[in-house]
């Protein structure tokens, strides 16, 4: 397991320590299921709004509310393990909520990343306000068009099926 992981209580001491170095931290979310280059671009681009990148990372439970029973594809604790490995990402943790806010008025990151498939009235309202209440930035990063897991696993179903038709 990678040390990158971490608890609530390990990233409070982080985002202290932070505080008093003068550090920005940035907080992004998401499943990261079957990672593809729209999401290491992404994370990319969120490490560079700051000093410090915490990704907070969908558990199986909470995406299989949102995207349904066959999903994830790959496990939370490989998923996980494969976030960590990034250059840009100094921090993980696995939430099982619908939503992290609870994570993210704890920690309150001074930047708030989400991918340009949002827009600032489609991010989690909630998420937002409690991002404004305590005067973090939003910052809404730019993404590859066409790139997403569902694209992907579409893709695999195509090539698998073809290439095993009679």
């Amino acid at each position: 397991m990678s040390d990158k992981i971490k608890t609530v209580s390990e990233l409070q001491h982080i985002r202290s320590s932070a505080r008093i170095s003068k550090k920005r931290v940035v907080w992004t979310n998401g499943c990261y299921d079957i990672l593809h280059a729209g999401h290491v671009l992404y994370l990319q681009r969120a490490k560079e709004c700051g000093d410090i990148l915490i990704v907070g990372l969908n558990s199986d439970n909470s995406i299989r509310a949102t995207k349904g029973q066959l999903r994830p594809i790959v496990p939370e604790a490989e998923r996980a393990i494969v976030i960590s490995a990034l250059a840009c990402v100094d921090h993980v943790i696995i939430f099982d909520q619908d939503s992290p806010i609870e994570i993210i008025a704890t920690l309150q990151p001074d930047i708030y990343a989400k991918g340009g498939d949002y827009t600032i009235e489609t991010i989690n309202q909630a998420e937002r306000r409690m991002v404004e209440s305590y005067g973090g930035e939003i910052a809404l990063l730019p993404g590859i068009a066409g790139n997403s897991t569902t694209a992907v696993i579409n893709k695999i179903l195509r090539a698998y099926r073809d290439e095993h038709q009679p």
